[in-house]
C-alpha cells in the first residue's frame, strides 16, 4: 500500500518531473501550537525542478499547492516549499 509522503511525492514527480524530491516531516515541531492536530501534517518540500525555477517564486509555489490542493484540504495543515 502507498503512503501518504509516497503519494505526495509521486504527484510531484508526474506533474514536474523533477530531478529530485525530498519531503521532510516537521508535525512534531508543531505539537504543542494551538491549532495542532495530529490528523494533519507539517511538511518542508524540498524539490529539485528545472520547470519551476524558470516560473517567478509565487508561480511555482501556487502551481505546487494546485497540484497537491485534495491533501492540503485534509492531511496538510502546513506546507513549506523550496524549490532548487
Amino acid at each position: 500500500m502507498i503512503t501518504f509522503f509516497e503519494k505526495i511525492k509521486l504527484k510531484i514527480i508526474k506533474k514536474f518531473k523533477p530531478e529530485q524530491v525530498l519531503i521532510i516531516d516537521n508535525s512534531h515541531l508543531h505539537a504543542k501550537h494551538k491549532s495542532f492536530s495530529p490528523d494533519k501534517f507539517h511538511i518542508k518540500l524540498i524539490i529539485e525542478s528545472e520547470m519551476l525555477k524558470k516560473m517567478e517564486k509565487l508561480e511555482a509555489h501556487k502551481a505546487v499547492f494546485s497540484t497537491l490542493k485534495e491533501e492540503m484540504q485534509n492531511q496538510i495543515h502546513a506546507l513549506e516549499i523550496e524549490i532548487k
